[in-house]
């Protein structure tokens, strides 16, 4: 059985946004960030840097896929992964596929998260804080209008219709979704964005992020 170790708030709730679409069965392990517990509750449960976590990762990072005896602890490639060998539509139908959802993962990764992470945990009740979300926003339009003239067309990235690709880019894209005004500046972004997160998969691991406690 698939094993993934992480909680909701970090990384890998991309990946559980994906199993949950996939319907796999997988045992959820609830790593959690050593730097969010106190001493003493990280002496009460499972966080990145125990022995046990440390020899899957290295890194003392979540997420962390086991899949038998492969353990993979980047998101992405464990999204990529688990739609290569188990996703049927929402993974690639032949090479080509694959190859366009490895850019737009990648792409999201590159060129949009760095920005819309600075966005997202700038503290907008500074001046600086404001000014690095401002800077961040400008930053972002650039990706977002190549984003959003790719989903001028079908709506979504790849193939045409809902793929591991659109998860992917989701994830990354809802980082940003703290700037006001800047989606709704994108019609395309918006439209898709508003339609993923409707979906009930998405919903059923939002509610569990929103329902956590550390």
């Amino acid at each position: 059985m698939l094993r993934l170790h992480g909680v909701y708030r970090s990384r890998a709730a991309r990946n559980i946004w994906l199993l949950e679409e996939l319907g796999l069965p997988y045992d959820h392990v609830p790593v959690v960030q050593r730097y969010r517990l106190t001493d003493e509750e990280a002496a009460n449960r499972p966080h990145t840097q125990t022995p046990a976590f440390k020899a899957l990762s290295p890194a003392a990072a979540v997420p962390v896929l086991e899949d038998d005896d492969l353990v993979l602890s980047e998101s992405m490639a464990i999204n990529l992964h688990l739609a290569r060998t188990r996703g049927g539509d929402l993974g690639p139908r032949d090479t080509r596929e694959q190859a366009l959802m490895d850019e737009w993962s990648f792409y999201a990764i590159t060129a949009i998260e760095p920005p819309a992470l600075e966005a997202l945990y700038a503290d907008q009740a500074t001046e600086a804080g404001r000014a690095a979300a401002t800077a961040a926003a400008d930053r972002l339009r650039r990706p977002f209008a190549v984003l959003n003239g790719a989903l001028e067309g079908s709506g979504w990235l790849v193939g045409g219709r809902f793929t591991v690709a659109d998860i992917n880019m989701a994830e990354v894209v809802r980082y940003a979704m703290a700037l006001p005004g800047l989606i709704e500046a994108f019609p395309a972004i918006a439209n898709w964005i508003a339609g993923l997160h409707a979906r009930p998969a998405f919903q059923k691991m939002w509610q569990a992020r929103e329902a956590e406690t550390l």
